[in-house]
């Protein structure tokens, strides 16, 4: 038998976070209750991933969107907590397009040292040239479309979201998605 595939409590911690920012306190416990998911996580443990697709797809019902883009809109809202977060390893310089270049190297890798637990994704990150890096999306977790939207929230963030373009050039939901973002 295969082990399931497991999504780290913080995870769950900031879902509930976003759920509650953008639909309410009471919509969490109402989310969970229908997924008959806990409502509850510890942020230092994993959990089984079907309890986070469950909630995703009982908010996707609530909201009338669809799973990619609660996953899409959960993926904007993680970044200025995350950029906070992770300030010392962020260069003053930086801007949407180093950001993501060095989004494995340095991001993920201070992730995997602080959380032994965390298992974020692999980025496989490719300078083509000035204007276009492609990513290379890998976890068992499949989902791309998180991924899109903190591409998304980066850009976001530094004011360059009208110059940016975000193409995935496969299915969101596999576990191996390929990102394009044209900068222009």
């Amino acid at each position: 038998m295969t082990e399931e595939v497991q999504i780290h409590g913080s995870m769950f911690f900031l879902l509930n976070e976003f759920i509650v920012a953008n639909y309410g306190d009471k919509t969490w416990l109402k989310l969970t209750k229908k997924a008959g998911a806990v409502s509850v996580y510890d942020p230092h443990k994993n959990y089984p991933a079907s309890d986070m697709f469950l909630i995703i797809n009982e908010a996707a019902i609530y909201t009338g969107l669809t799973e990619n883009k609660i996953k899409e809109n959960f993926g904007e809202h993680l970044v200025p907590g995350l950029l906070t977060l992770y300030k010392s390893h962020i260069r003053p310089e930086w801007k949407t397009f180093e950001m993501l270049l060095n989004t494995e190297l340095v991001m993920h890798k201070a992730v995997r040292k602080q959380e032994n637990e965390a298992n974020p994704p692999v980025l496989n990150v490719s300078r083509v040239h000035d204007k276009l890096l492609i990513i290379d999306y890998y976890s068992k977790r499949k989902m791309g479309s998180l991924a899109i939207g903190i591409i998304k929230g980066i850009a976001k963030f530094y004011d360059e979201s009208d110059k940016i373009n975000v193409i995935p050039t496969s299915d969101q939901n596999d576990e191996r998605v390929q990102i394009r973002i044209e900068f222009k």
